[in-house]
């Protein structure tokens, strides 16, 4: 059911850890965190290396697309990989955040659509 709600093909990818529902007193509004961390699972691109998980980078924060009435926002964990023989580290690329932005790309093809200037969430 929650992947009605999220970006398409997230939960192929990451796990949700926590949903808080929180209300900002100053903006007089609710807001919705969910907290997704990434599979343990190696990108496909690196299978036949040897790579070895090396923890998590620090949480991005990303807003989405409103359900309810109360603001989204997805908190998200990708995972560290090192290469076990150089100790290079990768990461995996996902495609379901907008380039040069803190939004989802549906949330902003949708404000592009409507109108609003989307440079202030930059």
């Amino acid at each position: 059911m929650t992947a009605l709600f999220l970006p398409k093909d997230l939960l192929n990818h990451f796990i949700i850890t926590d949903i808080q529902s929180l209300c900002e007193v100053k903006l007089r509004r609710e807001i919705f965190y969910i907290y997704l961390e990434e599979k343990n699972e190696l990108p496909t691109n690196y299978i036949k290396e040897d790579y070895e998980s090396k923890g998590f980078y620090k949480a991005k924060i990303i807003q989405d697309f409103p359900i309810r009435g109360k603001a989204v926002y997805l908190v998200i964990k990708r995972r560290r990989w090192r290469k076990k023989d150089t100790k290079k580290e990768i990461k995996s690329d996902y495609s379901f955040i907008a380039v040069g932005s803190k939004l989802t790309k549906e949330l902003a093809a949708f404000l592009k659509g409507t109108g609003l200037d989307t440079s202030r969430y930059h």
